[in-house]
């Protein structure tokens, strides 16, 4: 068995299979360890915790640990015109977060707008598709087989759906 020395990520290495903690290197440990839990478990559980109306007008972007300096954070994406109804469940949302814990984990809630996306990227993605379309239209009416001019045509038609 041969084992690295003055690796920077462990001692000595191993033949065989090693754990996947084992595996990371020093500083993503580091940032899984102090905010990737309770992020990850923000994300997972969200609809429990911001609730059913709030779930489809928000969602968390980041988590800010405390340190000597701050408070722990939690910044929300919230779609314009409804902050108003989010700052109102403040409160309420940051007590679910606790009792979820089973400690104090949140103590502020920042919020960021954005306007809906859907609209605009659907006109965007219908330009270029149509773009797309124009250039490879004439290629695709060249093709003598029928077959193959159709399955070509039903395939355009699926990535506009998309």
């Amino acid at each position: 068995m041969y084992f690295k020395k003055y690796t920077k990520q462990r001692n000595g290495s191993i033949q065989g299979l090693r754990s996947f903690k084992d595996t990371l290197p020093k500083n993503i440990k580091k940032v899984i360890n102090k905010k990737g839990h309770i992020y990850s478990e923000t994300l997972n559980n969200w609809k429990y915790i911001a609730g059913k109306n709030l779930f489809k007008v928000c969602y968390p972007k980041s988590f800010k640990n405390s340190n000597r300096f701050g408070v722990s954070t939690l910044f929300i994406m919230v779609k314009r015109g409804h902050e108003v109804d989010l700052e109102y469940s403040k409160k309420e949302i940051i007590d679910r977060m606790n009792n979820f814990f089973e400690n104090s984990v949140v103590e502020k809630l920042k919020f960021i707008s954005f306007n809906d996306e859907k609209e605009t990227i659907s006109n965007e993605s219908e330009q270029k598709l149509n773009v797309t379309n124009n250039k490879f239209k004439k290629k695709i009416n060249s093709v003598k087989n029928e077959k193959i001019k159709r399955s070509l045509i039903e395939l355009t038609k699926v990535f506009k759906e998309k």
